[in-house]
């Protein structure tokens, strides 16, 4: 995108009352928020916030140790995990599917936006832990892929 582009996208933001601009041109894209809007931590997590709050979440993790052994596919995201494209379809992966790195293993809508989630890892699917329709956080553990 030009850089004369981005420049009057960020005239037009701070003319507007507008808090986020977000523009796709083909493959590229641009967001701009002002500073202080929540929203854009929801949509693209940022990673400088989120070591503070990890210390916080040590301890509920310490149930870890109960999870099958593999590695571990985190939310990137806060939002709502869904195992299906929709109601009435079958669930993308189930435990004990064997997995590609790049298969969709769920959908995780966050700001209205289905962003679907793809495997890291060759493996097997050894768990599955959320279960359609919940909210999920980041970094939250959502499958282990058994190698």
């Amino acid at each position: 995108m030009d850089l004369r582009k981005i420049k009057k996208l960020i005239e037009l933001l701070e003319e507007s009352d507008l808090a986020e601009l977000e523009i796709h041109e083909g493959e590229e894209s641009v967001r701009l928020s002002r500073p202080g809007t929540a929203p854009p931590a929801a949509v693209a997590p940022a990673p400088q916030p989120k070591p503070d709050a990890a210390p916080a979440e040590q301890p509920a993790e310490s149930g870890a140790d109960e999870l099958p052994d593999g590695e571990i596919m985190r939310s990137p995201m806060v939002g709502t995990f869904y195992d299906a494209p929709n109601p009435d379809s079958e669930p993308f992966v189930t435990e004990g599917q064997r997995v590609s790195r790049g298969d969709t293993l769920c959908l995780v809508e966050a700001m209205k936006m289905f962003n679907q989630i793809e495997s890291e890892y060759d493996g097997t699917v050894a768990a599955i832990l959320v279960e359609s329709g919940q909210p999920v956080e980041f970094d939250q553990p959502l499958f282990v892929i058994r190698p």
